[in-house]
């Protein structure tokens, strides 16, 4: 039998029950989206050929502040926010989207969606939005003057796109503005000062454009501004003194301008600063004297400027510090670091290159445990390597080219992965018992001696090789082919090399450029070099190799250079059999050589390759890798040389030729070059040329672009 409390007990769990449900029941009834806001969705979404997420959920018959993408306001069921980001719209917002119907929405995201076309005036008409995100996108024309009626707008990022023309004035009204992003575009004029009326803006991003003038004072009264993005544009002049009372900036990006004046008064008071990047500018002053105050700092990138003056030693002090790039400037005297255990202990790169700093290499800077990158190259350093640069366990990058730089290379150098060490004094290394780890290995241009050094041949990831420059002597180990496996460059030129070209190539199949010239190696061309499919330069010349042409290197599909000059090849150039060799050639010189013999006209039809590629991006590919020996070559330019006739035959001998002579070139030791395009010419020695010749040259290559060299390069 229930008692009396039993009863008061169950009633009082059925009241909430009951209360419980008929509030969900009203929750569920307010949520439900209006028919308006739903038919647009559903129109919005017909305008566009969607395949990146399920539509089954956007239907008639379910509510469409439940779908995907979608959120509504809990009062009234309006919608208020649509997110499709990185999904692929594939078309353009028409002026009379359905889109525009959702009068309500506050908050849109179409970053990513490959939206094409112009951004319609008719986004101005939601005028509750707070959030426009239009980034990443292929959008072309002017940011619309109508965003001026967004008067809630917050946050407005077009970043990432194809707008052109000016940044319209009436951005300024936007008085609630936290977030301003036009970076990445293709926008013109002058920054307006208007701008500078955003008071509430947080962070602006103008980057990456076409912005002329100088930057506008007004931005100095951006009082709550944290990040400043300026960079790549066409700015000049002086950074307005007002930009310093942005006591709260924390991001300073105004690189790749052709910004001037004076630092020091430009940072005094901006010490929360966490990124300072003023590189490629024309600054022209000193540092501050005392930069220990820049507590936040992490980034401070000023290379290639003017800034002169001694080495920044204060700077060195902030214990966030992550990378310094001083590279390109004209700071002298030596450089010194404060010894004190929270210094900089972060910083990971350290970029003092093409400076004027000289003195020894301080033992201080293996306070920086966490340096990975070290670049002191082309400066005056002297003296001998730091033993404590052995401290710098997370070191990958080292280098110390072009200095004065002198003595023995410690055997801990060889567990960096990238080791430049090229231009400078040294004269001998350490050997390392332990496997190293280095993969570019640059000793050119020192005063090393002695036999190749056998620990080489244990390198097993190299990729760069270069012992040019050098006084080594002795063979080419066998041994090397244990390296070359991986290598794309491979550099021993201007050696004492002796023996012959020991046959190491079988496995080479990256090596892409070889250079042995100027030693004194004899034998035989290498006819491994057959498996090296992709090699693009081959550099003989100065040495006593006796061979025949090696006509075979005309099946390597990418070589664009070989040089043989200055050896002891005999025989003839041509081969009847090689038809369709040497397509990718540029640059083939072999005077100086014992060749005879003669060459038909159409011997030269099949090379491809030097009628198609343009100028500079030719010369550029190659300097990429080889000597500037290769700018000796530059009647690629088509400057007329001038013809040297003194070795040609008398117009009697002329005379004497046989018909069939017409059709050939008769030579001895030819080197020949073509142009972009042309026959350019560089021929050297007995060149006797036909009018038969001469008619198929210019049918071949264009009247008036033929050029002959006789004599010297």
């Amino acid at each position: 039998m229930m008692t009396r409390s039993h009863c008061y007990c169950f009633y009082g769990i059925f009241t909430i029950y009951l209360s419980l449900l008929i509030h969900t029941l009203a929750s569920a009834t307010l949520n439900l989206c209006q028919q308006d806001q739903r038919d647009a969705l559903l129109e919005f979404r017909d305008e566009f050929v969607i395949d990146e997420f399920d539509p089954s959920p956007w239907n008639k018959s379910s509510d469409c502040c439940l779908w995907k993408h979608v959120r509504c306001d809990d009062k009234n069921g309006q919608v208020i926010s649509l997110d499709l980001h990185d999904i692929f719209l594939n078309s353009s917002l028409k002026i009379n989207s359905s889109l525009f119907k959702l009068q309500y929405l506050r908050h849109l995201n179409l970053s990513s969606c490959n939206l094409q076309g112009k951004i319609p005036s008719s986004l101005g008409n939601l005028s509750h939005l707070t959030v426009v995100d239009l980034s990443f996108n292929e959008l072309v024309g002017e940011i619309s003057a109508s965003i001026e009626n967004l008067n809630h707008l917050r946050y407005f990022s077009v970043e990432y796109n194809h707008l052109t023309e000016m940044i319209p004035s009436s951005l300024g009204n936007l008085s609630c503005l936290t977030f301003l992003d036009l970076s990445s575009n293709e926008l013109v004029g002058e920054i307006p000062t208007s701008i500078g009326y955003l008071k509430n803006l947080r962070e602006l991003h103008l980057g990456g454009n076409h912005f002329i003038g100088e930057i506008p004072s007004s931005l100095g009264n951006l009082s709550r501004l944290l990040e400043l993005e300026l960079w790549h544009n066409h700015l000049v002049g002086e950074v307005p003194p007002s930009i310093g009372n942005l006591n709260e900036l924390r991001v300073m990006q105004l690189y790749q301008n052709t910004l001037s004046g004076n630092i020091p008064i430009l940072l005094a008071n901006l010490t929360k600063l966490s990124d300072i990047s003023l590189y490629y500018n024309s600054f022209s002053s000193t540092l501050p004297s005392n930069m220990s105050g820049f507590h936040n700092l992490e980034y401070f990138l000023v290379s290639e400027n003017s800034l002169h003056g001694p080495f920044p030693k204060s700077l060195f002090s902030n214990p966030l510090l992550q990378l310094v790039d001083l590279e390109g400037n004209h700071f002298t005297g030596p450089i010194e670091f404060a010894n004190t255990s929270s210094s900089s202990s972060e910083l990971q790169y350290l970029g003092l290159s093409r400076n004027g700093f000289d003195g020894p290499i301080p033992e201080s800077i293996s306070q920086y445990f966490n340096l990975r990158e070290l670049d002191l190259s082309y400066n005056n350093f002297t003296g001998s390597l730091p033993r404590s640069i052995s401290k710098l366990a997370s070191l990958t990058d080292l280098k110390l080219t072009n200095n004065k730089l002198k003595g023995e290379v410690p055997s801990f150098f060889w567990r960096f992965p990238t080791l430049i060490l090229s231009h400078n004094l040294f004269s001998s290394f350490e050997n390392s018992s332990q496997e190293t780890l280095i993969q570019m290995l640059d000793l050119s241009s020192n005063s090393f001696q002695g036999p190749f050094p056998q620990w080489i041949c244990k390198l097993k990831r190299l990729s760069l090789l270069d012992l040019s420059n050098n006084l080594f002597n002795g063979s080419i180990p066998p041994c090397l082919r244990n390296s070359i496996v991986s290598l794309t460059e491979l550099n021993l030129s201007n050696n004492s090399f002796s023996g012959t070209v020991p046959q190491i190539f079988g496995n080479a199949t990256k090596l892409e450029s070889l250079d042995v010239s100027h030693n004194q190696l004899h034998g035989n061309f290498p006819k491994s070099l057959i498996n090296c499919t992709s090699l693009q330069f081959v550099n003989m010349e100065s040495n006593k190799i006796k061979d025949k042409f090696p006509s075979w290197l005309g099946s390597l599909p990418f070589l664009h250079v070989l040089i043989l000059k200055s050896n002891e090849f005999y025989g003839s150039l041509y081969h009847r059999h090689m038809t369709m060799g040497f397509q990718s050639l540029r640059i083939i010189d072999v005077s100086h050589n014992d060749f005879t013999g003669t060459l038909p006209p159409h011997y030269f039809s099949t090379w491809r390759e030097m009628s198609i590629f343009t100028e500079g991006a030719y010369m550029a590919n190659l300097l990429r890798y080889y000597s500037s020996d290769l700018l000796n070559y530059r009647s690629m330019e088509m400057v007329n040389k001038g013809v040297d006739t003194s070795s040609n035959p008398t117009s009697q001998q002329r005379k004497e030729s046989s018909e069939s002579e017409e059709h050939m070139f008769s030579w001895v030791a030819a080197a020949i070059a073509y142009g972009p395009g042309v026959f350019c010419g560089m021929v050297i020695g007995h060149i006797f040329f036909t009018s038969r010749i001469r008619e198929w040259f210019t049918e071949k290559f264009g009247p008036r672009k033929f050029r002959v060299t006789v004599g010297g390069r």
